[in-house]
């Protein structure tokens, strides 16, 4: 079994609650919009997986992609900063969605903290909202989920205000 701790939209602001929320969580995932000296101390702390955002800089591109595609357990995970959401994907996330297959999405970008099950693609939507300081939200929002073989569990929503 894996702890995930799921986060994005940073935007150079680690709110120190993370680091107690995540703390038993065997890896961060990041949906993009790290913002400067957000990756040093996820990476210090767990093991980090993360796409770029639209507000990232070069040097954070270079190090992080668009997009990932890994299996964490026997589940397939896609990751991208800007998706959409069942059934409102954007076209270039409903065309990786539809090549890859994935059974959980995680995306960011809306500030809007969204976890959705997509019975068309059978696949799990989880935006887990922002957690920075930037943004028109008005709660910090982080995500922890549970992944044991191919079952997805305990999906929890934290607030972080």
């Amino acid at each position: 079994m894996k702890r995930i701790g799921i986060i994005s939209d940073t935007h150079g602001y680690l709110p120190p609650a993370v680091f107690e929320h995540f703390r038993n969580c065997d890896e961060i995932w990041h949906a993009g919009d790290f913002g400067e000296g957000v990756i040093e101390s996820l990476k210090a702390f767990k093991p980090l997986r993360g796409v770029y955002g639209n507000i990232d800089s070069a040097a954070i591109r270079k190090e992080f992609p668009e997009q990932i595609i890994f299996n964490c357990e026997k589940v397939k995970v896609l990751i991208r900063h800007i998706g959409g959401y069942p059934p409102k994907y954007n076209a270039a996330s409903r065309k990786e969605l539809l090549i890859h297959r994935p059974q959980l999405f995680i995306d960011g970008h809306s500030h809007i903290l969204k976890i959705m099950y997509d019975k068309e693609l059978a696949c799990l939507h989880i935006n887990p909202g922002a957690a920075g300081n930037q943004g028109w939200h008005k709660v910090k929002t982080i995500v922890t989920l549970d992944i044991e073989g191919a079952d997805m569990k305990n999906c929890n929503v934290i607030e972080l205000n």
